[in-house]
Parts: structure tokens; sequence; C-alpha cells
């Protein structure tokens, strides 16, 4: 008897978390309202350069991730009149916990809880969240940074980015491209050769000739070019959301 009416408890509660985040989702890809996502500054490294790129951050800091989403979802057609709003939090004192070194499944999942149970516990912005988004800055003396992720269940994002200002273009780009995950886009890229796939890694797949490419598919990363290897893109400016991702977050119903 109390087998059962716990086993019960459980199955409720595992149906209702379902059904909660079906909701969010549905609500963060239905384009009807502002998507709100909270931006939380992060000192990646404990460097000068990153705590002074983040005391100079404003909410216009980002306004260009705002604007691409906006002309893309124009260009999808779907009449929302602000479809995102980034607004910047106080920066955090410590960083989101850190993903396995393994790719194990269970590994990955455990990191997934943790990451969520971590950032629930957050004050809850003055403007409710559908999304947050960790942007981890770094000095970058060294040209690299951590891998970034974005999770579609729970909404989390960390992007890990560049301190230098003249990177805030660039910065804009994996950003925007972790974002789109969280509401269920898919990478277009080859995670061996990082090689956008085709089609769907092709802003304008049908172009005559194919290559070069004139945009980057934001969720490829890279620019096809005529030979060489693809390059990243510089800023937003250079980039589009192709057919299959736009279908990914709900601009495309068909």
């Amino acid at each position: 008897m109390w087998k059962r009416i716990r086993i019960t408890i459980l199955l409720l509660i595992l149906a209702t978390i379902a059904l909660e985040t079906w909701r969010a989702q549905r609500a963060a890809t239905s384009w009807r309202d502002t998507l709100q996502v909270a931006i939380y500054p992060v000192n990646g490294d404990a460097s000068a350069a990153a705590a002074q790129r983040i005391a100079t951050l404003e909410r216009d800091s980002f306004a260009e991730i705002e604007q691409f989403l906006a002309d893309e979802v124009k260009r999808y057609g779907v009449a929302t009149l602000q479809p995102v709003r980034l607004n910047l939090q106080p920066p955090l004192n410590t960083a989101p916990p850190s993903p396995p070194q393994r790719a194990g499944v269970l590994d990955s999942v455990l990191w997934s809880l943790n990451l969520r149970w971590w950032a629930w516990r957050l004050p809850t912005p003055a403007i409710r969240p559908n999304v947050r988004l960790f942007v981890i800055y770094h000095d970058g003396k060294t040209g690299k940074v951590p891998a970034s992720h974005g999770l579609q269940r729970g909404h989390i994002a960390i992007a890990h980015v560049f301190a230098d200002r003249a990177m805030q273009q660039a910065n804009a780009v994996v950003i925007a491209h972790e974002l789109l995950h969280t509401l269920g886009a898919t990478d277009k890229y080859d995670p061996a050769s990082l090689e956008p796939v085709y089609p769907q890694g092709y802003a304008e797949p049908h172009a005559t000739p194919r290559l070069p490419q004139r945009f980057c598919e934001l969720m490829a990363g890279r620019l096809p070019g005529v030979s060489g290897p693809p390059e990243q893109p510089r800023s937003l400016s250079q980039c589009l959301i192709g057919e299959q991702t736009a279908r990914e977050i709900g601009l495309l119903r068909r």
C-alpha cells in the first residue's frame, strides 16, 4: 500500500516537472511575448582585465544581440514588438558549476541537474527571466577560452568570452549562439572538423555558386569559403538564422 502511494506521488512529481518544462519551452518559443533573458556577468579567471570589463558593462552592451534577433524574427514574418530583451544583472562572485571532463551521459546529466539547482537558488530578478545566461569573461592572453554551453532544459546558457572590449562584437556571436541553444536550436557543424554541415549549416544553401557564402549560419559558427578553413564571424552582421534553426526555435511552423 505505502509503496504504491510513494510511486504514485513520485509519478505525479515527474509529471508536474514535465508539464512545467513543456510550458516553459512553449512560452519561450511562441514569440508572442518578449523573451526575457537575464545576463549575469562573471569574472572567469579572477583577472583585472575581466573585472575592469565587467565594471564597464551597461544594458546597451548587449543591444546588438537584441537587434540581430529582432531583425531575424521580422525576416521570418513573426510580428512581435520586442522579441528579446537582455536584462543585465549584478555581477556574480561565483561561477556556475564546471561541466565534466568526461563526456559520459551520466556525468552530463548530473552536471545539468547541479547547474539548474545552482541557478535556481540565485535571487529572482525584478523581471522574471525565461532564460538565464551567464557571460563569463576571461583575460584571454592565451587566445583561448573554455567551451560554452546552452541547455534547453532549464533554459540556462554559459558563454565564455574575452574581456577585451575590441572583442565585443565577436563575443556577441558566441552569446547569441548559446542563447539559441536554450530555445532548442542544435549545432550545425561537424564537431570533428568544425566545418558547417551542408545544407543546414549554410545560411544560403541554395546560393549559386554555393561558395563562398555571404553569411554565417549562427548555429554553424563558421563562414564557409572557397578555399582554406571556414572563418569565424567577426560580428552578428555576418550571421543569419537558417531555416532549420528557425523551425527548431519556433519561427517557422511548417
